[in-house]
């Protein structure tokens, strides 16, 4: 498939969809529903299975079960591959070189959508954003979807999406990099070394959040991080109208701060948003991610008067800084989503609080060298966990010999659950003891939202 060639009408087409997980299920619907003839194939077998074939027993669907045979290549049209299913495997890299096209969840999802697309991608910051402008197209009396990469899979609500609503879609690299459509509406907050250990390099990472610009045209948008270099650049990569959000830069198009208050200028015209203060969010990064929505939002028309009022009383997402509990004068954050070193230093950034600090997982093959110079500066105590535990102390360690800061112990453990004793053991009133792991959770645990929802049982459970 070339770069902007259409998949088309699959009425009667031979497809086969790699993965059962969510993305997959919902793909596997709506091809049924739309004359297809689907195969699913999942390494998984069918008992492990069993509740999402469930949810697809209606449909004349086949099942290749607890293997990816290169027998699926034959008379196969196209393959749609949910998210987690790696590209390098041997079907995938045998169907490239048949020419058989590979396509995501979000493809056909934009490929068909009638109302205007906003797309939000980022290495960090994109499901706030994406939630912050759902909240304010609401707020507006837009009527709107929210979905994508969080939440529900936009397929499922393709039929019920009329061409006057807005739809704000979260996109991942991993749609993206398969994907030969952009949306009209265009967002690319930030793109720093993340899922490396998926794209390999730095340069395929960002030509995989390219592609949610690189189809544009001349009438559409493109809404940029103007504070991070790689994505500032993609202003350059891109046809459409471009319009940045800074935290540090009166901009001459798109939104800012200035004099502590956030303001947006478009066709020339300034507006001042909200002060400062009024941002309920927590963090530097969330200041950004606000703009980066209010610039969104007035492209699809949202006054400044609904911005503001969401900017006064949006709580947050789960899992991304999310306040649990105080106990004896200690306050508790769970901030799952952190996946990734240079999350975690937004995290720390976030609090002025004396901060216990719990760490761990798998490693993404990620630099940690800023995230060690931070702990040091920032963090009372250290726990680490999980697979990377003995890793990230040994890199906090090194950082320590060679820079002073207020890091008084570093204390390695192997679960989510003794690291939550030892944080209890260890911290003092007026501490934050604050989740933010910097690796995945898939040493343990199913996803970061499985081992949020286990620290924060822990948290609750603390008595006494």
């Amino acid at each position: 498939m070339t770069n902007r060639e259409s998949i088309g009408d699959l009425t009667g087409r031979r497809v086969v969809v790699l993965g059962l997980a969510r993305q997959g299920v919902s793909m596997a619907r709506f091809l049924a529903r739309t004359g297809a003839r689907v195969t699913v194939s999942d390494l998984k077998t069918k008992s492990e299975l069993a509740d999402r074939i469930a949810e697809l027993a209606d449909l004349p669907i086949r099942y290749v079960l607890g293997e990816h045979p290169l027998s699926l290549l034959r008379g196969t049209d196209l393959i749609c591959v949910s998210g987690g299913v790696p590209l390098d495997i041997p079907l995938l890299v045998e169907a490239r070189r048949k020419g058989i096209p590979l396509v995501s969840d979000a493809q056909l999802f934009l490929e068909r959508c009638p109302a205007r697309v906003v797309g939000i991608t980022g290495s960090a910051g994109k499901t706030t954003t994406t939630a912050l402008v759902g909240e304010m197209c609401r707020k507006a009396g837009l009527p709107t979807w929210v979905g994508g990469n969080i939440g529900n899979p936009l397929l499922d609500d393709l039929e019920r999406i009329s061409p006057q609503d807005v739809v704000v879609m979260e996109l991942s690299s991993f749609q993206l990099e398969l994907t030969s459509v952009s949306p009209p509406v265009a967002a690319v907050l930030n793109i720093t070394p993340n899922h490396l250990d998926r794209h390999g390099t730095m340069e395929a990472y960002i030509a995989a959040k390219r592609r949610i610009v690189a189809f544009q045209k001349p009438e559409d948008w493109a809404v940029l991080g103007f504070d991070d270099a790689n994505a500032r650049a993609l202003a350059l990569a891109t046809p459409a109208r471009v319009v940045f959000f800074s935290r540090g830069v009166q901009l001459d198009q798109g939104a800012y701060k200035t004099n502590g208050q956030l303001a947006l200028r478009l066709g020339g015209r300034e507006e001042v948003i909200c002060e400062r203060g009024e941002v309920r969010l927590r963090g530097d990064h969330n200041l950004l991610n606000v703009l980066a929505a209010c610039a969104l939002s007035a492209i699809v028309g949202v006054p400044v008067e609904a911005m503001r009022e969401v900017i006064r009383t949006f709580p947050g997402v789960e899992h991304r800084l999310e306040f649990v509990r105080e106990w004896r004068g200690v306050q508790w954050y769970d901030d799952s989503i952190a996946t990734a070193p240079e999350r975690v230093v937004a995290a720390l950034r976030s609090f002025h609080e004396p901060i216990v600090l719990l760490a761990g997982g798998r490693d993404k093959k990620l630099p940690w060298e800023e995230f060690a110079q931070e702990t040091v500066c920032r963090v009372r105590v250290l726990v680490t966990f999980g697979e990377a535990g003995e890793m990230i102390a040994g890199k906090v360690e090194a950082a320590r010999r060679s820079t002073s800061g207020v890091l008084e112990s570093v204390v390695q453990v192997q679960t989510l659950e003794e690291a939550v004793e030892a944080a209890a053991r260890l911290a003092r009133p007026g501490d934050v003891v604050l989740l933010s792991p910097g690796g995945t959770s898939f040493d343990a645990f199913r996803d970061f939202a499985h081992r949020g929802e286990r620290f924060k049982e822990l948290v609750r459970a603390l008595a006494g």
